[in-house]
């Protein structure tokens, strides 16, 4: 009989919205698709005067905690791998940090404030998970805060759009919970229409024609505009519900929709109206999947150590030809990094998750170049601690920029001012992966790639790194001797060079 597999473990989506705060529980089966376990759903507006005010009242945050702790009490009980994130609502409170600081103490939960391309990357891999590769679709998401947009191949975004036009953002802005007169609702498509203007393209190349729709106020609309026919509605359908819902009285409205969702509905008919038409789709289709579905296939795809994804290092490349790098330097020690990270698995001892940060550090050590030569690895610290890099959490973006940080000068030594804040864990992971980069970084000094190839050896000696090389490298060696000592202490092991070159040899 063969051996039972263990199960799978419980995986948990929170997502704290604009409208409401969204607990999914779900378990992955043997073909890796996704069994619902528990969903809850409390429309407790975490959004609420926030756009007006800056700030989430205490009010809120006290709902906004009780929910939280009651999400994280659910979470315990199955054992649970978390990730729970917060959209617009906390990214534009200004006592955002306190909130954050509160739910970590109260409710033992790490809440992280996503940024609009992150949370337009997770809807994304909800909506599409599992396409074909070769498919293209549109992709348009309408929250309380904003709008997220984005067009991918399979399920791999190409282009990710977050816009500061949401539901209840709007409704706040132009007070449209009532019936709406024609020129308040000229205004309203006007407002809608500029910002569009200013952040999307006006044409996107090669999409389909029928964009997807994944959030409950694009549901309420299409299926209030279809008459509840199709799950799907035209352009045309979308300007009439426009013009119809606009001109209901709010008494009317909540018979029709849930009487949260009647205060915004118009709101986020003209939102999704503009969106359509500045794209030039020709109609909208509803999906049911979204940002919660998106969490939970993060946390799946994470699980897998063996899964390759070169959406990360894409970001990160693109993240450096905005500030101009040396692209060449920039592959070349991001190259020398991992075969090093590879080569010395058993040395290093880290987890095969933590190989991606290496990746993008080793990517943007330089990018601090475009603010000044001097001081450029702290410059490179602070671009890198505040860059939208989607698939990064924020705390896994910090450690990026503290490997990135200490690809020169200073060492990674623990006493050292750059490692404060950092847990035991962090530290050692930092230390490790900075003092791989700075090796592969000392091995392209001349930011002309003189190393072909080359093939790090753990023995008992030592470490030996074995260079094929196409040119001379003096300089490469001169500037890895510096960091013989730093390898030592880090890893407890001599480093030694050895050149297979006609010219040089060591």
């Amino acid at each position: 009989m063969p051996p039972r597999r263990p199960p799978q473990p419980v995986l948990a989506a929170i997502d704290v919205g604009t409208n409401a705060v969204r607990l999914e529980l779900a378990r992955p089966d043997a073909d890796g698709a996704l069994e619902t376990l528990h969903q809850e759903r409390d429309a407790i507006r975490p959004g609420e005067g926030v756009f007006a005010t800056g700030s989430m009242p205490e009010e809120t945050a006290e709902r906004l905690l009780a929910t939280l702790r009651r999400y994280a009490a659910l979470c315990r009980r199955h054992k649970a791998q978390v990730r729970a994130v917060a959209t617009s609502a906390l990214r534009e409170a200004k006592n955002s940090a306190d909130i954050v600081r509160r739910v970590r103490e109260e409710a033992g939960l790490n809440l992280e404030v996503v940024s609009g391309k992150e949370e337009a990357r997770l809807i994304c891999l909800g909506v599409l998970h599992r396409k074909p590769p070769h498919t293209r679709s549109l992709l348009i998401d309408i929250g309380g805060g904003s709008t997220e947009v984005a067009t991918a191949t399979g399920e791999k975004p190409d282009n990710l759009w977050s816009l500061a036009l949401g539901s209840v953002r709007l409704t706040e802005v132009f007070d449209a919970s009532r019936t709406v007169p024609p020129k308040q609702l000229r205004l309203m498509r006007s407002f809608v229409a500029d910002v569009l203007q200013k952040t999307l393209p006006p044409t996107v190349n090669n999409v389909p024609r029928v964009a997807l729709g994944s959030s409950g106020t694009i549901s309420a609309v299409v299926s209030f505009a279809a008459a509840e026919s199709s799950g799907n509605a035209t352009v045309r359908q979308l300007t009439q519900t426009v013009n119809t819902l606009a001109q209901m009285p709010p008494e009317r409205r909540r018979k029709r929709f849930d009487p949260r969702r009647a205060d915004i509905i118009v709101s986020g008919a003209v939102i999704l109206e503009a969106v359509a038409k500045h794209l030039g789709v020709e109609s909208v289709s509803v999906v049911n999947r979204g940002l919660r579905d998106g969490i939970l296939v993060d946390l799946l795809y994470r699980q897998d150590e063996h899964r390759e994804d070169h959406s990360l290092a894409d970001a990160a490349l693109a993240m450096g030809q905005r500030f101009y790098f040396d692209e060449k330097h920039a592959r070349q020690v991001a190259r020398l990094s991992l075969a090093l990270f590879d080569n010395l698995a058993a040395l290093h001892q880290l987890p095969l998750s933590v190989r991606p940060y290496l990746e993008v550090a080793a990517l943007l050590h330089d990018v601090g170049h475009a603010v000044s030569y001097e001081r450029h690895h702290k410059h490179t610290y602070y671009l890198i601690r505040h860059a939208d890099l989607p698939g990064l959490a924020d705390r896994e973006r910090e450690l990026v920029a503290r490997v990135a940080r200490y690809h020169r000068r200073s060492p990674p030594e623990l006493a050292h001012s750059g490692m404060a804040g950092l847990n035991p864990v962090e530290a050692r992971t930092v230390r490790k992966l900075a003092t791989l980069l700075r090796v592969a970084n000392s091995l392209d000094v001349s930011h002309h790639q003189p190393i072909k190839d080359f093939k790090a050896t753990n023995g008992r000696e030592g470490v030996a790194l074995h260079l094929h090389t196409r040119h001379p490298v003096d300089l490469e060696l001169w500037n890895a001797d510096r960091e013989v000592l730093n390898f030592r202490r880090v890893f407890g092991k001599r480093l030694t060079f050895h050149v297979h070159h006609p010219s040089s040899s060591r």
